[in-house]
C-alpha cells in the first residue's frame, strides 16, 4: 500500500497538480490514498456508487460528485467494506457519508464533506465516466487523484513520491 504526502507531491510537481479547496475530511481507514480517477455524478442517490464499488477498483479512486448535498449520505459502512474488498484505493465524495465509526476501521480511503445519518434515495439516477467539477477542480476519468490529511490534489498523470 503506497503512502502519499500531498505537500511533498505539490512541491515535487508544482506544474502538474491542482489542489482542491479545503473542505474535505478524512473518514476512511487509510490516511492516504491515490489512483486513477473513475467519476460518478449523482445527487442524493447512491445507486451508481453501489454498482461501482462492486467492480474491481485496484489502482483506482472513485470520485463522486454528489452536488455538495448535506441532506443524506452517499456512502455507508456496507458500501465502504465492499469497496475495500474489491480493491478500491479510496473515494472522494462531494457529499456526506455515514457509519463513521465503522468507516475509520475499513481498509479504504474516504474523503467527504461531512457525516449525515440519513441514507440516500435509490432511483438509479446519475451519470458515470463524465468530467465533474467541484472544490475548484475538474476531475476527468483516467487522470489521477491523491489524498491525505493535508488535502486532495489532482494530476493529469501519475505521480511518484519524491525520494
Amino acid at each position: 500500500m503506497q503512502h502519499y504526502v500531498t505537500p511533498d507531491l505539490c512541491d515535487a510537481y508544482p506544474e502538474l497538480v491542482q489542489v482542491l479547496e479545503p473542505m474535505f475530511s478524512n473518514f476512511g481507514g487509510r490516511d492516504s490514498f491515490g489512483g486513477q480517477i473513475v467519476t460518478l455524478k449523482c445527487f442524493e442517490d447512491n445507486s451508481l456508487v453501489k454498482e461501482q464499488v462492486e467492480l474491481d477498483g485496484k489502482g483506482k479512486v472513485l470520485v463522486v460528485d454528489g452536488g455538495g448535498s448535506l441532506r443524506c449520505a452517499l456512502l455507508g459502512d456496507m458500501l465502504a467494506e465492499k469497496a475495500a474488498r474489491n480493491g478500491w484505493e479510496g473515494l472522494v465524495i462531494y457529499g456526506c457519508v455515514r457509519d463513521v465509526d465503522i468507516l475509520i476501521q475499513t481498509g479504504v480511503g474516504v474523503q467527504a464533506l461531512a457525516s449525515h445519518p440519513k441514507k440516500s434515495n435509490k432511483r438509479g439516477v446519475g451519470e458515470r465516466d463524465v468530467p465533474v467539477t467541484f472544490a475548484g477542480v475538474t476531475f476527468r476519468p483516467g487522470e489521477y487523484v491523491y489524498a491525505d490529511n493535508n488535502g486532495v490534489i489532482v494530476s493529469p498523470s501519475p505521480l511518484k513520491m519524491p525520494e
